[in-house]
């Protein structure tokens, strides 16, 4: 593969000395979380979207799930104590987190929201997660993801 610029994702997790690797997938007509991991050969279940919402009080939450499935919009509310909670509006992404829909990087956004990754990400050693840019993917463990970010788990897919 040719030369890729790096990301703010990757610039973060260089900065932080966390270990990832890159992979890129811009030459590809892959649209989808699940066409991406398969397209690189991933597994749907390690391979996570960056869902961003907002709750009944107004604040925003960043929920990070399987590409195989859903989110679960009460589990997900429960996890951060909220009434309810819903998808934000696909234009209000950009200029809240500064990422575009289908780049979005639970890493390096404008501001760090309440973060909770699905508790399936515990069954894998690392999972894929987009490096802040469309045809970016980032691998790395939830170890290493720590030193970036901070986030809890808890079961919010479906």
């Amino acid at each position: 593969m040719g030369k890729h610029d790096k990301t703010n994702v990757m610039r973060l997790l260089e900065q932080n000395h966390a270990e990832y690797k890159s992979h890129f997938y811009a030459d590809t007509d892959a649209v989808s979380g699940a066409d991406v991991a398969s397209v690189l050969g991933e597994n749907p279940d390690q391979t996570f979207k960056t869902l961003v919402t907002v709750g009944k009080s107004g604040g925003h939450y960043v929920f990070v799930v399987p590409v195989s499935k859903e989110l679960h919009l009460k589990k997900a509310a429960k996890a951060v104590k909220e009434k309810s909670i819903e998808m934000i509006k696909a234009r209000e992404l950009l200029p809240l987190t500064g990422y575009v829909h289908g780049g979005c990087s639970p890493i390096g956004m404008k501001k760090q929201f309440p973060t909770v990754i699905d508790a399936s990400s515990e069954k894998f050693e690392t999972i894929f997660v987009s490096g802040g840019k469309i045809g970016y993917q980032i691998e790395l463990s939830l170890q290493e993801l720590q030193k970036v970010i901070l986030f809890g788990l808890a079961d919010i897919s479906e």
